[in-house]
């Protein structure tokens, strides 16, 4: 029952588990790749260039995305081929809308969903194909720039409540769709501080004012901060605490927070906030397509 219900999470959670592993480092063996590499390729949805969750499952953005990222991790040549590549490019930008923002899936026409976060999986999955040139950009970040909130945040569509994970997708998709755009935000220093006040006398994050704190928060906040240059607005050392205080300490998994059940989503997370805090047995991680340094210098793209 467990892994019907959660298989709408699948391809999204094998890349978290990879990149949790090339960011400790993990020897190469540790996953079978090629069986991995198999698997992913399943997803595609008829050849259209779009990926779903799991194998039979309806092309999404999301998963594919993650799809692509798997691949990066692995080092798999398809991500250069033209013919892919091609497919792939063709199928984002049939997700574009007028208005600039993405819809998850080709599904529902003018009616279908529309989230932030898909204009950011768009231009991400785009950015590792090298096919960015591909979308309307600036189409993108008009959308986006809607989206902004009196108080500096980002809401999943415009007039949406701001929210850290949703600040993540606007700020990362700018970057991507206007290389130095951050310059262009007004006041940034406005959105740093709202992100900053994000953290807890625990040392944790919360996703917005008067919620819990929860590890995966302290991706999606210092990662943005990062990408503000203002990291050092957080205590980087209790954050790093409250991360490392909800590891399980039998089974060496993360939890949301102290004594939950620890899952592969919060491991990941955790795990590459740990990196940007520069913790010693955690590779550096870039902030905006949340990939190690190392995979993004291989493919050129940082």
């Amino acid at each position: 029952m467990e892994a019907v219900a959660s298989e709408h999470l699948r391809l999204n959670a094998v890349y978290w588990g990879l990149c949790c592993l090339e960011l400790l480092s993990a020897p190469a063996d540790t996953l079978d790749r090629c069986a991995l590499r198999a698997w992913v390729l399943s997803c595609e949805r008829d050849g259209s260039g779009g990926f779903g969750a799991s194998p039979g499952h309806d092309a999404h953005v999301l998963p594919t995305l993650s799809a692509l990222q798997v691949l990066a991790l692995l080092g798999d040549p398809l991500l250069a081929e033209e013919a892919f590549g091609g497919r792939c490019a063709g199928w984002l930008q049939g997700l574009q809308r007028r208005d600039g923002s993405f819809a998850g899936s080709q599904a529902g026409g003018d009616a279908a969903e529309v989230d932030t976060r898909f204009t950011y999986a768009a231009l991400a999955a785009a950015t590792l194909l090298g096919r960015r040139h591909k979308l309307d950009c600036a189409a993108a970040a008009g959308f986006l720039g809607s989206c902004a909130n009196f108080d500096g945040g980002y809401g999943a569509t415009p007039g949406g409540e701001s929210h850290s994970g949703q600040v993540f997708t606007c700020l990362a998709a700018l970057c991507l769709a206007q290389g130095e755009a951050l310059r262009a935000l007004g006041q940034p220093g406005r959105l740093g501080a709202w992100l900053a006040s994000r953290q807890l006398s625990c040392g944790g994050l919360n996703g917005r004012p008067e919620k819990a704190p929860d590890v995966c928060y302290s991706w999606w906040v210092l990662s943005s901060l990062a990408m503000l240059g203002r990291a050092h607005w957080l205590d980087g050392q209790l954050l790093a605490r409250f991360i490392l205080d909800a590891q399980d300490a039998c089974k060496g998994g993360i939890a949301d927070r102290r004594d939950d059940e620890a899952d592969v989503y919060h491991t990941f997370f955790g795990v590459a906030a740990l990196g940007l805090l520069g913790h010693p047995q955690v590779l550096e991680v870039d902030p905006v397509l949340a990939l190690p340094l190392k995979t993004l210098q291989r493919l050129r793209l940082h």
